[in-house]
């Protein structure tokens, strides 16, 4: 395929994750008060999908090295849909909930193989520079989704997020089907063979460098997954923020992350992929103390917000696409398995932080700040710590 059909297929795909989380994030106050639950109750909506998300991965891209990266994918897409419709119609928080895992499997499908079609199509530095391009398409669905997200709370109630999420599901569904063709070109007939799966997913966990490339990217996603979780209902239900405008407070954040994506690109010519994340990790350490810093010393003010919610996604805009080429370049005919096993932890890590946010917020800005805090210092901790892992990885 031509690179750039590729690079909107792997965006678009890429997209689902966010738009799947951030177009309803305006309505996650609403749907506790609409169910007549607590905030914890409703952060299940996210963790939930963070689950299915994360074990799903281990299955899915094992599939596309067996079967292809197209027709796993088109079957993803599927369920996606059927699930996202199923959401909009959703009666009881419990079949939200339920629904939310489901249409997690079909989304992270996407995800995965998108990742994976890097690994097919692109030696390991040119991959983190389509990676990073993609990023900085993949930042329109986070920039403008939580904006449509919160006028479609106030126009239609919370339901019609799940009716957008059915309706891009269906055009990127027939988009894949026109368009995609298949970039797995060593199909590996024992992918899927249950002793040789776990053998697979041993020896990948078992190398030091994939968890020198892995840690960070994970820790880096649950640092804006803490902004994620927790920032409707600060905004919100603490700072007084008014429903229609928290889109445009976190689209605010997120151009920080389209930002990294671009000097990402600019780095990865100049320095190469282990200092790059070196500076990435370092902008998170450094946002998630200032954050810490304002609130405890008395400044509760939505600005504070928002500024560390922009340096932490900035940071992640650099730290990710650094972190998925460089923990699945050493696998080329296991890209998808890499990719799966990649996409687990960093699932993991998300749901740690979405139901630690869930069930520390006091009402209060403090909890937040000081979980962005930790988790800021885990990610330069991990990195600095697994420097010479990095170094000795041949990427």
């Amino acid at each position: 395929m031509p690179p750039t059909l590729l690079l909107w297929l792997i965006a678009g795909s890429l997209m689902l994750q966010p738009l799947s989380t951030d177009l309803y994030l305006a309505s996650l106050p609403h749907l506790a008060t609409d169910f007549g639950v607590t905030p914890a109750a409703v952060q299940q909506t996210l963790s939930l999908f963070v689950i299915g998300f994360g074990v799903a991965q281990l299955i899915s891209g094992p599939l596309s090295d067996r079967f292809g990266r197209r027709p796993v994918l088109l079957w993803g897409l599927a369920i996606y849909i059927a699930a996202s419709l199923a959401c909009a119609l959703a009666p009881t928080l419990v079949w939200l909930i339920a629904a939310r895992f489901v249409q997690a499997i079909g989304c992270c499908t996407a995800a995965v193989i998108a990742r994976a079609m890097v690994r097919d199509a692109f030696a390991p530095a040119d991959g983190a520079r389509m990676l990073a391009k993609a990023s900085t398409l993949l930042a329109l669905a986070p920039l403008f989704g939580p904006v449509l997200g919160g006028y479609l709370q106030v126009w239609f109630g919370w339901r019609a997020a799940f009716v957008f999420h059915t309706l891009f599901g269906i055009a990127l569904m027939i988009t894949t089907a026109r368009l995609f063709r298949e970039t797995n070109l060593h199909l590996n007939p024992e992918a899927t063979r249950i002793g040789g799966l776990f053998a697979t997913y041993r020896r990948i966990a078992s190398t030091d460098f994939f968890w020198a490339w892995m840690l960070p990217g994970a820790l880096s996603y649950a640092a804006i997954f803490s902004f994620i979780s927790g920032s409707s209902f600060v905004l919100i239900d603490v700072l007084g923020v008014p429903t229609h405008y928290y889109g445009y407070c976190f689209a605010f954040g997120v151009t920080g992350y389209l930002l990294g994506t671009i000097v990402c690109r600019r780095l990865l010519s100049k320095w190469g992929l282990p200092r790059s994340l070196m500076l990435g990790a370092s902008l998170s350490l450094f946002s998630g103390l200032l954050f810490a810093t304002l609130v405890l010393g008395g400044v509760q003010h939505w600005a504070v917000v928002l500024l560390c919610q922009f340096l932490t996604m900035g940071a992640h805009g650099i730290n990710f696409p650094c972190a998925q080429s460089g923990a699945i370049a050493p696998f080329p005919r296991e890209a998808g398995a890499a990719a799966g096993l990649l996409g687990f932890f960093t699932m993991v890590a998300a749901l740690v932080t979405g139901t630690w946010v869930g069930m520390s917020h006091d009402g209060t800005l403090v909890p937040l700040a000081l979980t962005s805090a930790t988790l800021g210092l885990l990610l330069f901790g991990s990195t600095w710590a697994l420097r010479r892992q990095r170094a000795a990885a041949v990427v």
